[in-house]
């Protein structure tokens, strides 16, 4: 008996020893997961948690080609007449919401037009033979004889036909008054990898469209007629800072500061800069407005200085180089800036500034002589050009067949 029994612990030991040199070296088994883990209920075993969604990948973006106007080409044209150019400011989504009886309903009728009316001009524009130049194309920098810089005027190559146009677009900021007023509120990157406007509808739903906005609708047109931009070229985008860029409070304010809003501010410049990178990528440009949009003929040279120290700290820190300004009100400094070059205007070129921008009658030009600029007038298609300057805009397109009389105020208007 003593023997079987030896003869048995014997047999279970090298069983034992058998089990053990089978088993898999390593970690110990994971405690979840199974139906044995006291840990893990037998539905919870049955049913796992699915994996977690992966973020999805942005497509890889299109291909967009920008290339030189002045550059000669079989085929192309020289050009050496009036280069034209109109400004807008940002379109009106929402008619109902801009005109509906308050305190800025005149104000957005007088200086703004709707998407329909936008839409409308673009085509009245591809229609009668225009197409886009970027404004710093039509004026480069050069050495004259007297080894004095200066500005001259370009030769565009144009397709045979073709009468060159300048887009700009004064306070592309979504200031807070635009958001209550049926305007887009900021400019985004949509699912598709394309700029497109985010912003609220009537009904306070979230709205992300390419329909909506000046810039993402233009886009689309040129996407849809490419001759309408055989250079690539969209237009120049003229930025204050004191509201932020393209929808993003990126701007400081010094009477009321704190980290926490400092901290926001970091985050809101992070999330501009690729849309400013794909805006840049894709035709667009970028000019000064000033930070505070302010009055250059009025205010003192020291405040003017400090305006403008602001908008390269906070604007041009992300927007890059640029040599446009674009007068806020169309005000000249100096007086007369194109008899008068004084002490704000010599400043404003110091600091690089070469195509000085107003607003006027016509798209008039004219480089200055004592000093490297180009000085230079807009027109201005709006509320107000679309009732009382319909002869003046002709050229480009007819107000009786753009301007949408039905949903503005029922104001007067010169012709019938």
């Amino acid at each position: 008996m003593r023997q079987f029994t030896s003869l048995l612990l014997t047999l279970l030991l090298i069983f034992s020893l058998a089990a053990c040199a089978a088993a898999p070296s390593g970690d110990p088994p994971s405690s979840s997961g199974t139906a044995e883990d006291p840990a893990v209920s037998s539905e919870d075993a049955e049913n796992p948690a699915p994996e977690p969604e992966e973020e999805p990948v942005p497509p890889e973006p299109e291909p967009y080609e920008i290339s030189d106007p002045t550059e000669e080409k079989e085929g192309y044209v020289p050009w050496n007449g009036v280069v034209e150019h109109l400004f807008f400011h940002p379109v009106i989504a929402y008619p109902e919401l801009a005109f509906d009886g308050d305190a800025q309903a005149n104000g957005l009728d007088d200086f703004m037009v709707t998407v329909d009316e936008y839409n409308k001009i673009l085509q009245s524009c591809y229609d009668k033979g225009y197409v886009l130049v970027d404004i710093a194309d039509v004026w480069s920098e050069t050495t004259g004889e007297d080894g004095q810089p200066k500005m001259i005027r370009n030769t565009l190559y144009l397709p045979e036909g073709k009468k060159p146009l300048i887009l700009s677009y004064d306070d592309t900021n979504y200031y807070p008054y635009m958001l209550e007023n049926g305007l887009a509120y900021k400019l985004i990157i949509g699912e598709d990898g394309k700029i497109a406007s985010w912003g609220l509808d009537p009904k306070g739903e979230e709205v992300v469209s390419r329909d909506l906005d000046a810039i993402p609708i233009l886009d689309k047109f040129v996407e849809e007629h490419p001759d309408f931009s055989p250079f690539g070229a969209k237009g120049c985008l003229s930025l204050t800072g004191y509201e932020g860029i393209l929808g993003y409070r990126t701007q400081t304010d010094t009477k009321n500061w704190d980290d926490a809003r400092e901290a926001n501010r970091q985050k809101e410049r992070e999330a501009v800069k690729p849309i400013v990178e794909e805006l840049k990528r894709t035709g667009w440009t970028f000019g000064s407005h000033t930070w505070g949009h302010i009055r250059l003929g009025t205010l003192s040279l020291d405040t003017i200085k400090a305006d403008t120290r602001r908008w390269y700290d906070e604007v041009g820190s992300l927007v890059g180089e640029t040599t446009i300004l674009f007068y806020p009100h169309g005000e000249r400094p100096d007086g007369n800036d194109w008899k008068n070059t004084g002490p704000v205007f010599q400043y404003l070129q110091s600091t690089g500034f070469r195509v000085f921008a107003s607003v006027g009658v016509e798209s008039f030009s004219f480089i200055k002589k004592d000093i490297c600029a180009v000085i230079c007038d807009r027109l201005h298609p709006d509320g107000t050009t679309l009732r009382h300057s319909r002869d003046r805009y002709l050229q480009f397109y007819d107000a009786k067949d753009i301007m949408d009389v039905d949903v503005r105020p029922q104001r007067e208007i010169d012709w019938s």
